[in-house]
């Protein structure tokens, strides 16, 4: 069939054909971004499940009035090193998502955490955002 096709023509199946495929390379690697913001979105956003949040409030309070036992000390410890942990990969998943936006970070931490970005200019507003005490040793 590409055998009985002028010159001319030939050269505009090929063309039509080269556009066809850039369309697809095109698509595919917006798909491809889509899914991958969609992945670091979620892990920005990722936060502690309510009940967790619950029982993590209530040992915080425990422990600023300096009645937490050793245990309750403990699984706060617990609580904050799983905070930590999420923090640090969404500060990860933050600078991916500059990069894949082409935007600056400081950009996306307004969006997504404003209440951090506040604390960056206003003390007393980190202490209302990050309500964390220093934990009481008790024996």
């Amino acid at each position: 069939m590409v055998d009985q096709l002028p010159g001319e023509c030939l050269a505009k199946a090929l063309e039509f054909l080269e556009s066809l495929c850039g369309q697809a390379n095109q698509t595919s690697k917006v798909t491809a971004s889509r899914q991958e913001e969609e992945a670091l979105l979620q892990i920005i956003q990722r936060r502690l499940p309510e009940d967790n949040q619950i029982r993590l409030t209530y040992l915080r309070q425990r422990n600023e009035n300096g009645e937490i036992t050793d245990t309750e000390a403990q699984e706060l410890l617990t609580y904050v090193d799983q905070i930590e942990h999420q923090d640090a990969e969404r500060a990860e998943a933050l600078i991916q998502l500059a990069k894949l936006r082409e935007v600056h970070l400081k950009t996306l931490v307004n969006e997504f955490l404003p209440c951090f970005s506040q604390t960056l200019t206003n003390p007393l507003i980190a202490a209302s955002c990050f309500p964390i005490q220093p934990m009481r040793v008790t024996n």
